[in-house]
């Protein structure tokens, strides 16, 4: 995997920088309510326009479909991304032409404006070669720092790498070297934890992970489906039973792959899924019929932080239990301060990513103790799905 970074720049004092950033941020009311994809460009754009280059940032926000929405601007966001940045920031209500050279005239070295939303342009979604020319046109070379949108291949996010001199951003560059220490090119033995609710968004993840792991623990809902496929009866837990046939199959590809799955074998149940409900801790061939399986048991918990003393490698998405409700997140915070315990002393390398496996490690206090943990939710699944992602493919120079 060889793409260059900020480090292969030359002098670009003055040079016209297109960068593509995610600014598709949650908001409420007006306000942006979650600021963490804005401070990951930071070091991006500061370094950037520190540097002399007039910067403009490319960024879509929500699902406009091509055409012009005045609540899906990208200029709902301008206040709380110059407050971040602490810069003042011009906003462009365009992403080409002569509206875009005028503002880039306006500008001086070192100045940051922000162009409209690419998706108001059916062209973005399209890849469309014209349109990726006729932004290219207003830049000297180009910069993705988006490796949350880099699944897709936009015009924005795979387009102009084909036109413009093409390089990775800090964040773009930090999240495929974490990648391609987990996956890529990891230290062995390498584990996996996959969890949530249903085995069927993860079909893929599972099969291609048996095939580059050592220990797949599957946890979550996804585990009482795998379960149920042994012949284990999980009550009224939520399960996918017509999917027994695929889960003996992704066991036997283990099997075969020389990887072990591991299953809990104790577990917490309940007969309410609400906030501490009465509860008990059983093997799980002792599961009654009007119980549900909410967590995994501490026994089990034990023994698979043993398995991670003994790896070296470990890539997380989804929590092993209904980690949002108390006590069902014993399991998911127990094994995350575990894994991060071991990363803090060096012997483990640990990588994570999705939506609810980052708020369960920032539940569990560990977000900072792991080695990498990624924002990105379709783009982390689909690289551990094995797919190619086309905004990194794009960036290659091998």
């Amino acid at each position: 995997m060889g793409f260059r970074t900020l480090d292969d720049l030359g002098d670009i004092k003055g040079k016209r920088a297109l960068v593509r950033v995610d600014l598709n941020v949650p908001m409420a009311d007006g306000r942006v309510t979650d600021e963490t994809r804005m401070r990951a460009l930071l070091p991006t754009v500061l370094e950037l326009a520190d540097k002399g280059a007039k910067v403009l940032l490319l960024a879509h926000f929500g699902r406009p479909k091509g055409a012009k929405h005045s609540e899906m601007s990208v200029s709902m966001v301008l206040d709380a991304l110059q407050e971040v940045l602490g810069r003042e920031i011009m906003f462009v209500p365009e992403i080409a032409g002569d509206v875009v050279a005028q503002s880039v005239g306006i500008l001086t070295d070192g100045d940051i404006a922000l162009l409209e939303n690419t998706r108001f342009w059916l062209g973005e979604e399209k890849n469309d070669p014209e349109l990726a020319r006729a932004v290219a046109a207003n830049g000297d070379f180009y910069v993705n720092d988006a490796f949350s949108a880099a699944h897709r291949a936009h015009m924005s996010t795979e387009g102009l790498a084909h036109i413009l001199p093409a390089y990775a951003g800090r964040a773009m560059e930090a999240e495929l070297k974490a990648l391609q220490a987990a996956l890529g090119a990891p230290e062995h033995p390498v584990a996996a934890v996959v969890g949530g609710a249903k085995v069927s968004t993860k079909l893929d993840v599972l099969n291609n992970l048996v095939k580059q792991v050592d220990h797949l623990i599957i946890g979550g809902g996804m585990a009482n489906t795998f379960l149920a496929a042994r012949g284990v009866d999980v009550g009224k837990s939520l399960c996918e039973h017509d999917l027994a046939e695929q889960a003996n199959a992704i066991m036997d590809a283990a099997d075969s792959a020389g990887c072990t799955i591991h299953l809990p074998y104790d577990v917490v149940t309940a007969r309410a899924f609400r906030a501490n409900p009465p509860t008990r801790t059983v093997n799980v061939h002792e599961v009654a019929a009007d119980e549900m399986i909410l967590d995994v048991g501490p026994a089990a918990v034990e023994a698979l932080a043993d398995v991670l003393k003994n790896c070296r490698t470990l890539v997380w998405n989804g929590p092993l239990g209904a980690f949002e409700i108390a006590p069902f997140d014993a399991a998911t915070v127990s094994l995350a301060r575990t894994a991060a315990a071991l990363t803090r002393e060096g012997s483990l390398v640990s990588v994570a990513g999705g939506g609810d496996t980052v708020a369960a490690l920032a539940h569990a206090g560990v977000t900072e103790d792991f080695t990498f943990v990624s924002t990105a939710g379709g783009a982390f699944l689909e690289w551990m799905e094995g797919k190619p992602l086309p905004g990194v493919d794009a960036l290659n120079i091998a």
